[in-house]
């Protein structure tokens, strides 16, 4: 296939990467965005605490409304999983499951954060009906409503304690809980109710969440359940060509101001750059750094003469 070679390439469809292809094409770069939006966080999320948005409005249909407005501005769009990230000299070679030969003067980590899936009965058909993987984005949608954490690490336990603020009643189910010593007394010390030493067995519903049932028997009779399980990056890119991780937990790309790494000409916007993982930190990011590439890029195309 012959060579395609972009100013910026953004990989991940999610809030950052189209915001960041906005504004990258605008300064009239030549942009490919990569990804499936269904993989991006927001696509069953519900969005009611964004600026100017009136109203609970659903991800899938923000998604689409920000695809649609990338492309009439001018960016290309390829909804194809990226395979193999290359630097080479001045450029970044980008393989994808087409085989299409893609190159790029510059690259925009959008991917967001893979939840881990529980994989139990009732999970994957009950998505978006009562099973979320965000506390942040969702608590507020279960007021006064009975709901399940469930995980092991300090994710699940924030979670639990937040969503005390906003539901009548929290339970927590963990094999075996790693936390600090801190966290391990605020949750000792609050009122969720703490099912330790066992798991989800399988989520009961059908055209929404009604319980859980866990390992030893035990049915909660709830009307949510949030699974914290930490969030793995899609980080296996951003490593190959030696992009820098936090320090402290490797799960987020280290990023400054201008959402750059460490790599020049590499950048950084959304989840995969760290908490909060909220569509108005994401967007906000993709801004900076669809300008910041978009710049780096043009200037290497002068400098190419």
């Amino acid at each position: 296939m012959p060579e395609e070679l972009y100013d910026v390439v953004i990989i991940g469809s999610g809030p950052a990467g189209l915001q960041a292809a906005i504004n990258a094409v605008r300064k009239k770069a030549t942009v490919l965005v990569l990804g499936r939006p269904e993989r991006s966080s927001l696509y069953k999320a519900h969005i009611e605490n964004y600026l100017c948005v009136d109203g609970v409005r659903e991800g899938v249909e923000l998604l689409a409304m920000g695809l649609d407005q990338i492309q009439r501005f001018g960016a290309e769009y390829s909804p194809e999983d990226v395979l193999h990230v290359e630097h080479a000299s001045d450029t970044f070679a980008v393989r994808v499951e087409s085989g299409r030969n893609i190159k790029s003067r510059s690259l925009i980590f959008a991917t967001g954060t893979s939840r881990k899936k529980l994989k139990v009965k009732g999970e994957k058909e009950l998505a978006g009906k009562g099973v979320s993987y965000c506390v942040d984005c969702d608590a507020n949608f279960y007021r006064q409503a009975k709901v399940v954490v469930v995980g092991n690490e300090s994710a699940a336990v924030d979670g639990a304690l937040t969503l005390l603020g906003y539901a009548s009643e929290v339970h927590l189910v963990a094999r075996e809980l790693g936390v600090s010593k801190e966290l391990q007394k605020k949750l000792s010390d609050s009122g969720v109710t703490v099912h330790s030493g066992t798991w989800v067995a399988e989520i009961v519903g059908e055209t929404g969440v009604q319980a859980v049932l866990l390992e030893d028997g035990t049915r909660l009779e709830v009307e949510g359940i949030f699974i914290e399980l930490g969030a793995k990056g899609a980080l296996e890119l951003a490593t190959s060509i030696a992009v820098q991780l936090d320090s402290e937990t490797f799960t987020h790309i280290e990023c400054n101001k201008k959402q750059e790494t460490n790599i020049t000409g590499v950048y950084a916007a959304g989840d995969i750059a760290g908490h909060p993982y909220q569509m108005a930190k994401a967007v906000g990011e993709g801004c900076v750094a669809g300008w910041e590439a978009a710049n780096y890029a043009l200037k290497q195309k002068r400098s190419e003469g």
